[in-house]
């Protein structure tokens, strides 16, 4: 019994680490345009998008879509993730992260495919910053729910 309640406890962890991390992670996404925006000589793109995160974060039912639009984009590959994490107890921060990058990164290509001969300069640009906000939420997942990795029920120390 105490194990199946320990499983149920690190599979709500996942679910609120997954959660409060695509959160994150979208802030992280809104900062980061608006860093570059800021930049010198920085492209005209840079700043439509460092002002359009920002609106979907004030405007809440428009921030819901994205936020809902991002869990179902990232939750399938960011479940496989986690569940390997929880399967071999891989409690490495920098693992999560590349995990939460891996994931994001995928979740771009999932809603705006584009054949490698085809990607632009702006397209480099918008991987790697939704890849950046994905190391971010891997590092907030790894603080919620990482570092205690795996199902197995830790030995107790008398």
């Amino acid at each position: 019994m105490a194990t199946a309640k320990y499983v149920m406890k690190r599979i709500l962890m996942m679910l609120a680490g997954y959660l409060v991390a695509v959160l994150v992670g979208l802030v992280a996404v809104a900062a980061i345009y608006a860093a570059l925006s800021s930049l010198p000589n920085a492209p005209a793109y840079f700043d439509v998008m460092g002002v359009s995160p920002i609106a979907v974060l004030v405007v809440p039912p428009l921030g819901m879509f994205v936020y809902f639009l991002t869990i179902v984009v990232t939750g399938l590959q960011t479940l496989i993730f986690a569940l390997i994490a929880e399967f071999f107890s891989l409690r490495n921060a920098l693992m999560h992260m590349v995990f939460g990058a891996a994931a994001a990164a995928g979740g771009l290509f999932l809603i705006w495919p584009v054949p490698a001969e085809d990607m632009d300069h702006e397209r480099w640009a918008d991987i790697g910053i939704i890849a950046a906000a994905g190391l971010v939420a891997g590092l907030i997942y790894w603080l919620i729910a990482g570092r205690e990795a795996g199902f197995r029920r830790p030995l107790s120390q008398f």
